[in-house]
């Protein structure tokens, strides 16, 4: 079984700590046989300071380390202070030398600047909560920051933004491992979304201009009933009652992304869904899900996650 195990430092916030074990914990198989083995350790096995006013007692040490198959590290508000190795936590560094060369580390939030802190993002991407990102920057101009986006997977060492940006990155962790139908149920059970669209910077802060825009949530609803057609930027401005200028802006603002990345998004989605739950031929799914072609279908599925419609189908099928 896959373990996964949480490292919990002074200060962690609850909040983020909860995450692995509530996610994690709940992904099962068909026969609901669990999926993972969540453990959690301090660094010398003792009572462990939270954000909140009280602490945590667990039943680890940092030996549980070298087990780990997956290290998630949950954010402490005195992470976003570490600008370099010297400010490390004691004992953090010959911690994570515990690990195996292959486990995956998951960093939640500010827990990007202890990894970038103990030199394992230097020339990868990486995400933090957008309201460190400048910071974070001048502190480590050799990572990769991607500000705007809820979480990034490099591979081996994947990172996400602030808090509930950990739900993601946790479920899609599962998804990468298990398939969609069991992230999803995952979700279902925790009542929250199996995969948010856009990314950050619909949520940092900005002033909302007075008279603004109606929203354009109806439109987006109404796109994803008519995916299988070819639908254009005319047609969702049109929808919404706005000029493309104005559309374009409204949804860039409250997605984070440009209407045509958008639906590139939902049909790379809803073809995936398809190719593991049922028997279409990728020329029928291309058509339902609106690329057209097997051809087309082949080319966005690569360049959204990295394999070709087959491949994906014989890893995730349910």
């Amino acid at each position: 079984m896959h373990r996964v195990v949480v490292l919990a430092l002074d200060g962690v916030i609850p909040f983020e700590l909860s995450l692995a074990s509530r996610l994690f914990g709940t992904a099962a198989d068909a026969e609901e046989r669990p999926l993972y083995e969540v453990v959690t350790c301090s660094l010398d096995g003792r009572p462990v300071r939270t954000a909140a006013d009280f602490s945590i007692t667990v039943e680890r040490d940092r030996s549980a380390l070298a087990g780990a198959d997956t290290l998630v590290i949950p954010a402490a508000e005195e992470f976003a202070g570490i600008t370099g190795p010297d400010a490390l936590p004691r004992g953090v560094a010959e911690a994570l030398g515990l690990l195996r060369p292959d486990a995956r580390i998951a960093g939640i939030c500010v827990a990007t600047y202890l990894l970038a802190g103990a030199g394992l993002l230097d020339g990868r991407p990486a995400a933090t909560h957008w309201r460190h990102s400048d910071r974070f920057r001048r502190h480590y101009p050799r990572v990769d920051l991607a500000p705007d986006v809820l979480f990034v997977d490099s591979g081996r060492i994947l990172t996400s933004a602030g808090a509930a940006a950990g739900i993601d990155l946790i479920l899609h962790l599962i998804r990468s491992d298990h398939g969609s139908a069991v992230a999803n149920q995952v979700a279902r059970r925790c009542v929250v979304p199996p995969q948010r669209e856009g990314g950050q910077a619909q949520y940092v802060e900005r002033p909302v201009p007075a008279g603004a825009d109606a929203g354009t949530s109806a439109t987006r609803a109404w796109a994803l009933d008519r995916l299988h057609e070819p639908l254009q930027l005319a047609d969702l401005a049109d929808h919404a009652g706005m000029s493309r200028r104005t559309f374009t802006r409204r949804f860039r603002a409250e997605v984070g992304l440009s209407p045509g990345q958008w639906l590139t998004q939902q049909r790379v989605d809803l073809a995936r869904h398809l190719l593991e739950s049922s028997d279409l031929t990728v020329n029928r799914i291309a058509e339902r899900v609106g690329f057209g072609t097997g051809a087309s279908l082949r080319q966005h599925l690569h360049s959204a996650i990295g394999v070709p419609p087959g491949a994906y189908r014989r890893t995730f099928r349910s």
